[in-house]
């Protein structure tokens, strides 16, 4: 789902000084393997923001009475890795952290993350390629995959039929298929594209073969206006100045509204829009469908990760082999996994994907929802790496393309600006950058 900006640039540099980033431009160096009993007795506590998720809690405190596990419900994003940050600087930072996939790379530059390479190590099958290499960093691996977001189409099944429409299998089809739609009946409109929310933008650029960052021998490079990136943002950005598709915001009451009466009558999103659509068009109940994503090439079966969330270990812990297990445990174990889906959370281990056998309550025309999705997620592929200021990518993104989209301007001109901003901020806050 949307997730806004970090508070502010200084929450990636706030604890640079400390660790020494800022001198050297280099990652910070590897926390030291993990050493000790994992089966010894501990308390920990786990910072996390997922609703409902003391359930799986309290089924680890259950079956582990000698090693407690107390949750402290935090806000997400932007805000908990700020505070995040400041705790591991004041000394009280918790044992185990909720993190999501793009903040990362900003608490391992930071030095506030273990190295769990070792140690997570035997549970690494349990998950995709494309999936793992979210936690990875460097070769090294800090946090285990918990929850995934990988994308996909949803349509109004019966206004499709109505209207005599097919599915788009590539992005080619999908941009006739709007022209088509407006044509045939000039109330409703195939999509939108939102300008605000870079996340989904990334993930529409990971799907055409983006890599943003990539980090070799300590030196940044930064790749924000690719050619796969200029043609997704060329692509939605002709839609919109001929009129084909709407530009404005997802999760506005006027966006709700359209959903649910059908102004709009497809929605590329992730695993999880079936519970927004099942918030926003609750009149539409059993009307809508999922299918893959568009694909750039004719039968390719690719896509990119809006949202998830994985499950870290502070490099500040005195108890890194139990909070490792913990983590180990919350994402892989059988039991654990049938809590997290419960809780609404679609799993990133590949045995909680196919555990899913009942298709969501409001996708009541879909019966194989979720073996259609874990076929969609094989294909998933994120960037090689987040940068240590995706923050500021994410914040010039938001800023820009609305003005953009409002202009009827060239949206592949904004990538440009992006990568402008976000080298300028890597040099400042003292990262090497290459080229």
């Amino acid at each position: 789902m949307r997730r806004r900006t970090f508070l502010a640039s200084t929450a990636a540099t706030l604890f640079l000084a400390g660790c020494g980033a800022e001198d050297s431009g280099e990652p910070a160096a590897q926390s030291s393997p993990i050493s000790g009993d994992e089966n010894a007795a501990a308390t920990l506590t786990f910072w996390a923001w997922a609703e409902n998720i003391q359930r799986v809690v309290d089924l680890w405190n259950e079956k582990n009475p000698t090693q407690k596990v107390t949750l402290s419900g935090q806000a997400a994003s932007d805000e908990l890795i700020a505070k995040f940050l400041t705790a591991v600087k004041a000394g009280n930072a918790p044992d185990v952290l909720q993190v999501e996939y793009q903040s990362l790379p900003t608490l391992i530059t930071n030095n506030a993350l273990q190295d769990l390479t070792s140690a997570v190590a035997p549970v690494k099958s349990a998950f995709a390629d494309g999936t793992w290499n979210l936690t990875s960093f460097g070769g090294a691996t800090y946090a285990v995959p918990q929850d995934v977001g990988p994308m996909m189409l949803f349509y109004r099944e019966d206004l499709f039929e109505k209207m005599g429409l097919e599915v788009p299998a590539t992005w080619e089809e999908f941009g006739k298929l709007a022209e088509t739609v407006r044509q045939k009946d000039p109330k409703r409109y195939l999509t939108t594209f939102s300008p605000g929310d870079a996340g989904w933008v990334a993930g529409f650029a990971q799907q055409a073969g983006a890599n943003w960052w990539t980090n070799q021998d300590g030196a940044w490079q930064v790749s924000i206006d690719d050619p796969a990136t200029k043609k997704v943002l060329s692509f939605w950005g002709e839609l919109v100045k001929s009129g084909a598709v709407l530009g404005d915001p997802m999760y506005t009451p006027q966006w709700n509204s359209q959903m649910n009466d059908g102004t709009i009558i497809a929605w590329p999103s992730a695993v999880w829009g079936s519970g927004i659509l099942a918030g926003v068009a609750p009149s539409s109940k059993g009307k809508w469908k999922m299918a893959p994503l568009p694909q750039w090439n004719a039968g390719e079966q690719l896509t990119g990760f809006w949202g998830g969330s994985s499950t870290a270990v502070a490099a500040s812990s005195k108890q890194k082999a139990q909070a490792a297990k913990f983590a180990r445990w919350m994402n892989t174990d059988p039991e654990a996994l049938k809590v997290l889906i419960e809780i609404g959370l679609y799993p990133s281990a590949t045995a909680g994907q196919t555990a899913l056998d009942t298709a969501p309550e409001y996708m009541t025309s879909q019966p194989d929802y979720y073996e259609s999705a874990a076929k969609i997620a094989a294909g998933a592929r994120g960037f090689s790496s987040w940068g240590p200021n995706t923050n500021v990518t994410y914040g010039q993104f938001e800023d820009q393309l609305p003005t953009a989209v409002k202009n009827k301007a060239d949206l592949a001109a904004v990538a440009t600006q992006v990568q402008q901003a976000s080298v300028a901020d890597l040099k400042k806050q003292g990262y090497q950058v290459a080229g």
